[in-house]
């Protein structure tokens, strides 16, 4: 790394003293200069000059970036998001060396909890009770049979990443049983192992609670077909991945009528495919916080389904999240002062 690190901070909220004084005591010589900008920004600030723009090492940004003709010495970039292909296409990322750096790990917690928190509210019949409370309507369920409970019911995470992880060790407190899907093959103890951020006592760092693995393209519809009850969507969005549930995917999950919950992107799943397995019975519904497209058009008949619950891709928010994000940054800052592995860091052949 450079002599000195400077680091460049472009946040869409304020950059409390304490996170910065906690980056000195760790790098103890770094530079820092920070800006609060919109979250919706497409524009660099106009404050910073090409000199400073030049001298740059570090940059943590949630979605601007500089061409890379304007950073001749940046060489790690840490994202405030988990993702990075809105990032890919970009010069920064496909033309240069620079480190790219992801905040896998700040949002298993509440988006796990957001994933049972749906598939709960539609075993238990939330939705109807909440139209019912409205109407100031007391209906008595039809049986005290109606609803399943989720012990013994078997989840298929597809992605075992931390967010997968973290859902995997909350489905084994309910009772259930896991099955992994994983893009490359992890045939080995070794290979299911993860040095991903997370918060202590989250997730599966050993990969021990699934009991069985599948991986590869070749292996998704027997994924999809080994009676599942429910389905979580947690794969990042890639040239692989774009379009990889499709009717021919419904049909597998139509064995046990899966609930399909997607917390990864949109583009993952053929809407026009989804709602054809919806009208056909094959899925017994769908959590989705991303669509395609998205935001999804007020007219569009995904919003008429009664077993498909919506929400506006907000199941990562959290007071904790800048926290948490601030916490990869900085063990990032302290492992280039030091030579070492980043966490977190892109393999831009793979995406993620």
């Amino acid at each position: 790394m450079a002599s000195q690190e400077f680091l460049l901070i472009l946040m869409p909220c304020a950059f409390p003293d304490k996170w910065i004084a906690s980056m000195r005591s760790a790098v103890p010589h770094i530079r820092i200069e920070k800006r609060e900008i919109d979250r919706n920004a497409t524009e660099l600030p106009t404050d910073i000059s090409p000199g400073t723009w030049r001298d740059v090492t570090a940059l943590f940004t949630w979605k601007l970036l500089p061409p890379k003709e304007l950073v001749p010495s940046l060489q790690y970039v840490q994202l405030l998001s988990a993702g990075c292909n809105h990032v890919m296409g970009t010069s920064l990322f496909d033309e240069t060396d620079v480190a790219f750096c992801t905040a896998n790990g700040v949002h298993p917690p509440q988006i796990t909890e957001w994933v049972f928190m749906t598939f709960l509210a539609f075993q238990h019949h939330l939705p109807g009770y909440l139209e019912h409370q409205k109407l100031g309507q007391w209906i008595d369920p039809t049986s005290d049979e109606d609803t399943e409970d989720a012990v013994g019911l078997r989840v298929g995470i597809m992605g075992y990443g931390s967010i997968g992880r973290q859902c995997a060790r909350v489905a084994k407190a309910f009772g259930m049983d896991v099955h992994a899907f994983t893009l490359h093959p992890r045939t080995t103890p070794e290979s299911r192992k993860t040095d991903s951020f997370s918060e202590p006592g989250l997730g599966d760092e050993d990969g021990q609670f699934p009991s069985k693995w599948f991986s590869g393209k070749d292996q998704l519809n027997e994924f999809l077909g080994s009676d599942l009850d429910l389905l979580v969507i947690t794969v990042p969005l890639t040239r692989e991945t774009r379009g990889m549930i499709g009717r021919e995917q419904f049909r597998h999950l139509s064995k046990k009528k899966a609930y399909v919950s997607n917390i990864a992107r949109g583009a993952v799943i053929k809407t026009d495919d989804l709602m054809d397995a919806l009208d056909a019975g094959h899925i017994r519904g769908a959590a989705l916080d991303v669509t395609d497209p998205e935001p999804l058009p007020a007219d569009h008949k995904l919003w008429g389904y009664k077993n498909v619950i919506i929400t506006p891709h907000c199941s990562g928010n959290s007071t904790h999240y800048n926290d948490r994000a601030i916490k990869i940054l900085q063990c990032n800052l302290e492992r280039r002062a030091q030579g070492q592995q980043l966490l977190n860091q892109v393999d831009k052949g793979l995406g993620y």
